[in-house]
């Protein structure tokens, strides 16, 4: 069976610490493929120091089969850096495609219009305002450090593990007692097994 993609895009100074929950189970899946996206197939370095090397360049990204596209935070958003990714994001979007941003890369997602008619969240209300004057969606602004709504997952760049549990929800990665298990494990370091504390 084919799995469907869930494709990350990654660029010089992405913040590597943000979307990893999330890649780590995806890439356990039976379901989903996990590939890695960038502007083009050149070695990248996150912020952290990370080099890797993408799976795929924008030019071959064929969204057809795909889940999910995750955009991780980095300066080069606010930057307005990479907009060639804009056509091939609102095509997605009316496709019904899912999209999960997470810190300045939802940033984006308000350049784009996306926020305004949707709940969702950021680093705050007020930084989104900053570097996005064209935004008009405070009124559906939410302190939650993870917000889903419609096909839009959304976080602060404090909140890598509750992205990743919205993530997990909306892919049904695994089911709803897993998951708090998991995020559970991860958020609070509380091991639960069968109902019981371990």
């Amino acid at each position: 069976m084919q799995k469907s993609k869930v494709y990350v895009f990654i660029f010089d100074g992405y913040s590597d610490w943000e979307p990893p929950y999330a890649m780590a189970e995806i890439s356990k899946s039976d379901r989903y493929q996990l590939l890695t996206v960038a502007a083009d197939k050149k070695a990248i370095r996150s912020v952290g120091g990370l080099t890797i090397i993408p799976d795929l360049s924008l030019n071959e990204l064929d969204l057809s089969d795909a889940a999910m596209i995750i955009l991780p935070g980095g300066t080069a958003w606010e930057e307005k850096q990479y907009r060639e990714i804009i056509p091939l994001l609102e095509d997605y979007i009316k496709e019904e495609g899912k999209i999960a941003a997470i810190c300045s890369a939802t940033t984006l997602l308000a350049d784009m219009g996306v926020l305004d008619t949707i709940k969702h969240t950021s680093n705050a209300k007020f930084y989104l305002q900053h570097y996005v004057p064209s935004y008009h969606g405070g009124i559906n602004y939410s302190d939650d450090p993870a917000v889903t709504d419609k096909n839009f997952i959304t976080a602060t760049g404090t909140a890598p593990v509750e992205f990743a549990r919205e993530i997990f929800k909306v892919l049904s990665l695994m089911d709803e007692a897993k998951i708090e298990e998991w995020f559970q494990l991860f958020k609070n370091g509380v091991w639960e097994k069968a109902g019981e504390s371990v």
